[in-house]
């Protein structure tokens, strides 16, 4: 199996994705799934064998690079490609001249999975289109 995890243009094959996982799985809301912000952001796509399975976009502001819409298909959870969705958003931040940190906002049941990717839980649990999540950040 080969997966491919890099910066993307593909926002028609993001979309889809997004869109299986959020707006289907996790019934979360088209219009919070479709902010309008996917034009001012970075993009991931994660294949593997050629056939699109994840992907995250990551939105830049001052120093800091927010990572956000991390998904995975939930046939292929649990095999890395989640971890290597967020190296290579870590990676592209790195890239980014001043960007010194970078920061998400996890869904309560994955704090654990970001923890071990060296992100620190911060602030309150607040719930986003009606899910709990809490804030996490870490140094680049």
């Amino acid at each position: 199996m080969s997966l491919d995890v890099a910066l993307t243009t593909d926002m028609a094959t993001c979309h889809a994705l997004r869109r299986v996982v959020f707006i289907e799985e996790q019934n979360v809301p088209e219009v919070e799934e479709v902010d309008g912000r996917d034009g001012d952001a970075l993009h991931i796509l994660a294949r593997l064998d050629g056939q699109a399975v994840g992907c995250a976009r990551i939105l830049i502001a001052g120093e800091t690079g927010k990572i956000g819409r991390v998904c995975v298909l939930r046939d292929l959870r649990g095999q890395g490609i989640g971890i290597a969705l967020i190296n290579a958003a870590l990676a592209a931040l790195r890239n980014v001249d001043g960007v010194t940190r970078a920061k998400l906002g996890a869904q309560t049941h994955a704090i654990g999975f970001y923890e071990a990717l060296g992100f620190v839980a911060e602030g309150p649990e607040y719930l986003d289109a009606g899910i709990a999540h809490r804030d996490m950040a870490r140094a680049l």
